[in-house]
């Protein structure tokens, strides 16, 4: 388990995460200036996002996964209008 973790932190490393790791720093940083409690948790979302490579921050991005419909499903629907 503690390997795992490990390489999930320290493998992967690409500029989005990078940028969200530097956005979690940075946001953590005026936290503490402004003792603003709901910015820390912003803080605390980014920074887990980019050290485990997941959410937005992962490798697939915030993309959505393909699914491939079957032929009959992609067929135009007809419709009537009702007035």
């Amino acid at each position: 388990m503690k390997a795992f973790v490990l390489h999930t932190v320290l493998q992967d490393w690409h500029l989005r995460r990078f940028l969200g790791l530097g956005a979690g720093l940075f946001l953590g940083f005026q936290a503490i200036v402004s003792k603003d409690g709901m910015l820390g948790l912003a803080s605390a979302f980014f920074l887990f996002q980019s050290l485990t490579n997941t959410g937005c921050f992962g490798r697939t991005g915030c993309a959505v996964p393909y699914q491939n419909l079957p032929e009959d499903e992609n067929k135009k629907i007809e419709f009537t209008e009702v007035k």
